[in-house]
């Protein structure tokens, strides 16, 4: 949305944004956004507080009289119910694979979240995965696409990767590389996610939580690293502004541009 509100203010008009992620809104600059600590898909807070939810739009629009240049402001009330909420803990752990590469670590992972992926999925009747152009059958073929980046470096073009490192041919990619880069890792996460809202008694992990866990605790997050090491290398701005993306302030190994 931040990078939408960009064009649409070329055209005269003013816009506002609510963040969940601040990271990607640090990197589209929006003219105007406000940040909220709240879980992911909650923007105004936790459901039928119809009170608390209109302080959060008042704050946003706000911004509106008070934001002369891009702004990021923090919105500083917590969802209610949140601070006495326990500590999230993940409920997913994976048992050491038999194939200890990146490619071998990923496809298990995968492989192990395919049936709580599955159910979250037919209890909405939707899934968020697929912006890469893969089908929900074909998160085997993202997940080999992401790990042949961060084992093999190409950012650029895949002719020039060796065969076994091509990914699957039968998706019809919906992007270029490197821009493909980031939107494999948004597909793996928004199916990691929607594994973990199936889980039983996984509760409602904020940003900060969820990133605990996949920087912390998963191969995803590896491989993620691996590449932002590649894209630093490559110093190209566009592979700097990816890197941005894939990886949260504060998370990045080895951070020397």
């Amino acid at each position: 949305m931040g990078a939408l509100a960009n064009y649409i203010e070329r055209a005269g008009v003013a816009t506002v944004s609510i963040s969940l992620v601040r990271e990607q809104s640090e990197a589209v600059c929006p003219p105007r956004a406000l940040w909220v600590p709240f879980d992911l898909g909650r923007p105004l807070g936790v459901a039928d507080d119809a009170d608390f939810q209109k302080g959060v739009l008042r704050a946003a629009l706000g911004m509106l009289r008070t934001a002369k240049a891009p702004t990021i402001e923090d919105y500083p009330l917590e969802a209610p119910g949140k601070q006495q909420a326990s500590e999230w803990v993940c409920p997913i752990s994976f048992p050491v694979a038999d194939d200890l590469s990146l490619a071998g670590r990923l496809s298990a992972e995968v492989a192990r979240l395919a049936p709580w992926s599955a159910e979250t999925r037919a209890k909405r009747g939707r899934t968020l995965f697929g912006i890469t152009g893969a089908g929900p059958d074909q998160v085997d073929g993202v997940a080999r696409a992401l790990a042949s980046v961060a084992q093999s470096g190409q950012l650029h073009e895949f002719p020039n990767w060796a065969d076994d490192a091509v990914p699957d041919r039968e998706i019809e990619w919906r992007f270029d590389m490197p821009l493909l880069v980031r939107h494999l890792a948004d597909d793996l996460r928004t199916y990691y996610h929607e594994a973990l809202a199936a889980q039983p008694g996984s509760g409602d992990p904020d940003h900060n939580a969820l990133n605990d866990w996949i920087f912390g605790h998963t191969a995803l997050g590896d491989v993620l690293q691996a590449i932002a090491g590649h894209l630093t290398a490559d110093g190209q701005p566009l592979s700097l502004l990816i890197r941005k993306l894939l990886i949260p302030e504060g998370r990045l190994q080895n951070p020397a541009e």
